[in-house]
């Protein structure tokens, strides 16, 4: 009986050890667009459902921006980044936060150069920057005089052709390295969103150009892969990686095709053609299958089996729905529901396993930034600041409905049980006095 009993111990005291190493929901950081798993989920179990920044309900602290942009706010520790653009001096800025505050930190200028032209309902700063902690990462677009016939559009107008630029600094804000790794030309501006993956910093380039996917040293900056771009069509969608059957997969649509590479030298697995020529919305994924929904000139949700090799545009499409006109809002997945928002401001619910759609309803006023799941439930937020909770299920039914004050167009982040939104003058901290740590 003493062995047994010691070995009983001995594995309680491993056990136990165990759980006190591995992260709490409340301590989960949200490190870059869509949070930790780049698909909007956070494991959060005390994150607001309801609150109202009009009336200062579940508002924790809201600080005023003077760099302004779409992208979203990423949360490591103590720590909010933010990047945005200063007009009237032409410069990007890198922001960091204390987020228990709001209090502003401090701020670097990035690149400064002459401001690009852009779709109306982009930005100048509209790529969320990804950090692992100890360095954070941003991108923007660096143009000059030049204007060039802007290829790809209906009508025709002269643009600013750029180059890519990616910047390392240290949490401390000193610049670690500065790069330029490629070219790129859009009558739609720029927005790409870095990933990181094992030493590698990933970084789309689809643009109406050579476009390229490229992957950088995130110690140097230096490009270790550039991979082409099988068109060369304006598209602004994240990769996702995933570690399917020993396969690790990078999924991204765009360019007039969907794709799996591998994130380490960006060789490709399998693709699809088509569905349409150009993407915004980063794909999810459930575990048997990759969600996609885009897009223009036509729309279209698709439900993708990733198992395959080579063209697999005829064989691995699991589902197909066209009847959700989602372009630039993520999906988003909660249990067996695939939540997809209208750019128009229609809210759809399909079941991911058969594609059905359960229902369709108006939502709000027009939808840019993406979904968010937590606590088992969809975070639906329009350009007007009011977000509506949804509660999965065959019919629809919203929990509640909230509050911003301002308009917003970038993604919400959750992080620690809070809610971070950025809004087009302020940044918000939606949570409870116990999230706050008072």
């Amino acid at each position: 009986m003493v062995r047994p009993m010691k070995r009983t111990v001995a594995g309680l005291g491993l056990l136990l050890t165990g759980v006190m190493l591995m992260p709490t929901a409340s301590a989960e950081n949200w490190p870059g667009w869509r949070g930790p798993r780049g698909d909007g989920t956070s494991v959060s179990t005390k994150v607001p459902i309801s609150w109202d920044a009009t009336t200062g309900k579940n508002l924790l602290w809201k600080t005023p921006l003077k760099a302004k942009g779409h992208a979203s706010p990423i949360v490591h520790g103590n720590r909010v980044y933010v990047v945005g653009c200063l007009k009237a001096s032409q410069e990007r800025a890198l922001v960091c936060l204390d987020a228990h505050s709001g209090r502003i930190l401090w701020s670097r200028i990035v690149v400064t150069s002459a401001l690009e032209t852009k779709h109306r309902l982009n930005s100048f700063a509209s790529g969320t920057p990804v950090t692992d902690g100890k360095v954070v990462y941003a991108t923007f677009l660096e143009v000059g005089s030049k204007k060039v016939p802007a290829p790809n559009v209906g009508n025709k107008r002269l643009i600013t052709p750029g180059k890519m630029v990616v910047a390392a600094y240290d949490t401390a804000g000193k610049q670690l390295w500065l790069t330029r790794p490629g070219e790129f030309v859009s009558a739609h501006g720029y927005c790409s969103s870095p990933v990181i993956y094992e030493d590698l910093l990933i970084v789309n380039g689809d643009h109406d150009g050579k476009s390229y996917i490229v992957a950088l040293d995130r110690k140097s900056g230096k490009t270790v892969w550039k991979v082409d771009r099988k068109y060369g069509i304006r598209s602004y969608v994240t990769p996702l990686i995933r570690k399917i059957d020993g396969r690790t997969q990078m999924v991204v649509s765009g360019s007039q095709h969907i794709s799996s590479l591998d994130p380490r030298t960006g060789k490709q697995h399998w693709i699809i053609e088509g569905p349409t020529e150009q993407f915004v919305a980063s794909m999810v994924y459930n575990g048997n299958l990759f969600f996609m929904a885009c897009g223009f000139p036509t729309y279209h949700v698709m439900g993708i089996n990733p198992r395959g090799s080579g063209d697999v545009t005829k064989t691995h499409v699991a589902w197909h729905a066209r009847g959700a006109k989602c372009y630039v809002p993520s999906p988003v997945l909660v249990g067996k529901y695939l939540f997809v928002a209208d750019d128009r401001g229609t809210g759809n619910c399909f079941d991911a396993k058969t594609g059905k759609r359960l229902w369709q309803d108006r939502m709000g006023r027009h939808y840019s930034g993406s979904l968010v799941t937590a606590r088992g439930l969809a975070y639906f937020i329009a350009d007007d600041g009011i977000t509506k909770v949804v509660k999965p299920g065959p019919r629809l039914d919203v929990v509640s409905e909230n509050k911003l004050g301002e308009f917003t167009y970038s993604s919400p982040a959750i992080a620690h049980d809070r809610l971070y939104i950025r809004g087009e003058k302020s940044l918000f901290c939606i949570g409870s006095e116990t999230a706050a740590g008072r």
